[in-house]
Order: C-alpha cells, then structure tokens, then sequence
C-alpha cells in the first residue's frame, strides 16, 4: 500500500511522536485496526448481485479522484485562524480521522493479500488505495503544524481487534456511510457559509467523501449477496451496530466543542442530521432503522454523554476514588446502552436494488 505524497512548500521538521502515541491509544472513543477470518470472507460468493456489482467495480477502477487529493492554490492555512483551545481538537480531529482511515487501509490490503476470490481481492485492491491516499492526505496536513503520525510503525504497534467478516460488514458499512455522511453535511454547511471555512481540507470533502459512499455501497451488495445476514437473529446485530456507531459518534463530537464552535454547529443538532441521512442510506440493505425520532432515544444519548464527562472527570481525579467513580459511570452506561438497545425500532423494506448516488 502507498500513501498519497504531497509536497509541501518548504521542509518542514515534523514531529511523529506525540502525534503516533494519540493515533495508538485504545478506548471506546479512538478507531480500532481490526482483522478477520479471511478463509471464510475468501468464500464470499457476489454473483446473485452481479450486475451491480460489476457496474461499481467498474467505477472504483475508473478512479474518479485520482489526483484529488493533491494540494493546489486553494490549499492556504491561516494559522492566526487556529490558535487554542480550537488548535488541539482541529488536532485531535486530524489524528483520529487519519488513524480510522489508515485502518481501514490496512484491513482491506490484508483481505486484498490473504484471498484468491478474484471479486473480493479486486474490490479491496481499490478501497485501500483510496482510504491509503485518505490517510496520506490528512498525516500531510498535519505537517503543517509540525506533527505528524508514523503509519508504518502504527501498523505494527496498534492492538488488532478480531471480528468475524459478518460483523466487518456491518461495522464497516455503518463506518463508511456516517462518514459520508458527516463529511458530507460539513461540507454543504461550509458552502453555504465559506467565512466559516478555517482550514482548505474542509474543501476536499466532497470528492473525498463520495470515495466513503462508494465502499459503504460494496458492503451493502457483500450483504445482499448473503440474505442470511440481513434475518432471523442476525437483525440483533445490526441494531447493536447502529447503536453504537450513532452513540459513539454523538459522545465524541460533544467532546471537541471548539471545533464545533468555529464552524458554528451544534453537535447535537449536527449528530441527529448525520443519522438521519445515514438511516436514510441505510435502507438499502438493513432490515430495520433506529427510531431516532423517539425522544428516549435523544434522552439516552444525552445521559451517555453526561455518564462519559463523569468518567472523564473519575480519570482526572485518580486514585481509588477516582477508579470507584469510573466504574460506578461505566456500568450505569451500560445499563442506559442497554435500555436504548431495547427501544422500539422502524422496520425496513429493502428495495430491489442496492445502488445509490451520493446525493444528499
């Protein structure tokens, strides 16, 4: 796999170490590098969806944003316009964008690498390409603030969860589609208010996110494939997933306010637009949509929220009280998880085909 190479101005000296140790960290909040069985995901048979199939490999392989992410006149940074609080979590955003994508880089050139299915390997021969310049793009940007993470030694250094493939599918697709959409949903907001632009890496988004919405729709015809994936005790998986990337995703946003500030969006309002568009795509493939309408389910979110700034406060405080504290938080997180899990869900029919364009 190769990362995108961009040249920068002048030579910089970057600093890889505090970057690569934040981009290493393992907790609910930080994207994980997972693996898999790759015998069975080498069996995966795509010819009751070939027709769609081979019309989306056909355009990964046309390689509509090859040369994209490339810097060009538009790619002017005004530091004056990042100084702090804002500076870390503009930081802190980079880094975990870059990691969650050099994750998914280095899944799919392990799928690629471990299978003989001409289908599978072909179709992840073209996702990590493009998730390998994703990554490259952002770890570029970070130079211009004189860090930088070290991919290499990430891949070697970073804990690897294992999932079996139906379980990536799920992940992944959720992963892929809510990037799209929240990529997608701050670049529309920034084109309607350009002033609030603070950084260019906002205007590659676009482009950038269609790549996401392309792999979420491999993964969508992976499990239209594989009907059995999408019944019986199988739909209780795909509500765990849809709970918790959408709690996931809320309790981080809410973490990084300053960001959210200077691009004048409210993360909860924010949060509930990405998973209406996200349920929205969903329908494509997934039996059933969270009721995201539900005001219990807003409630939850929040308590998560509030339960996550007690655990955060546990860790500051240290010591034993502090560990008893993240407990008591922790476990009345799961018992709030649980009680959303358990929350009346919007049943799906899936339509008769798979495809869709990233319209929204």
């Amino acid at each position: 796999m190769t990362a995108a190479t961009i040249e920068l101005k002048a030579p910089r000296a970057v600093d890889t170490e505090e970057a690569t140790r934040a981009a290493r960290q393992d907790t609910m909040l930080t994207p994980r590098f997972y693996t898999t069985d790759f015998d069975e995901l080498d069996r995966v048979d795509v010819s009751s969806v070939r027709d769609e199939w081979d019309v989306l490999l056909a355009d990964m392989k046309a390689d509509p944003n090859k040369g994209h992410f490339t810097r060009n006149a538009e790619w002017v940074v005004d530091m004056a316009r990042i100084q702090e609080p804002l500076r870390k979590e503009f930081i802190d955003f980079l880094i975990s964008s870059c990691t969650a994508e050099f994750s998914g880089c280095v899944l799919y050139a392990e799928m690629r690498k471990r299978g003989t299915n001409p289908d599978i390997c072909t179709l992840f021969k073209y996702m990590s390409r493009d998730e390998a310049r994703h990554a490259g793009f952002i770890n570029d940007a970070l130079k211009d603030f004189g860090i930088g993470v070290d991919l290499g030694f990430l891949t070697k250094a970073k804990k690897y969860t294992y999932f079996k493939p139906k379980y990536i599918f799920y992940a992944t697709y959720l992963s892929e589609k809510i990037g799209y959409a929240r990529y997608i949903t701050i670049f529309r907001h920034l084109q309607k208010n350009p002033d609030l632009c603070f950084h260019p890496i906002f205007k590659w988004f676009e482009e950038w996110c269609n790549d996401e919405f392309r792999h979420g729709e491999a993964f969508s015809l992976l499990m239209r494939a594989n009907p059995h994936l999408l019944k019986g005790y199988n739909k209780y998986w795909i509500r765990f997933f849809l709970l918790a990337v959408f709690s996931t995703m809320y309790v981080r946003d809410h973490a990084r306010p300053e960001f959210h500030k200077a691009l004048k969006i409210d993360p909860a309002e924010y949060g509930m637009k990405v998973f209406r568009t996200t349920s929205e795509i969903s329908r494509q493939c997934f039996p059933l949509m969270l009721d995201i309408d539900n005001p219990a389910f807003r409630k939850g979110l929040d308590h998560l929220l509030m339960l996550h700034r007690k655990v955060a406060d546990a860790d500051e405080r240290g010591g034993i009280m502090g560990k008893l504290g993240r407990w008591a938080a922790t476990a009345r997180a799961g018992v709030m998880l649980a009680k959303m899990y358990f929350l009346p869900v919007v049943d799906s029919t899936l339509p008769a085909k798979s495809r869709l364009q990233p319209s929204y």
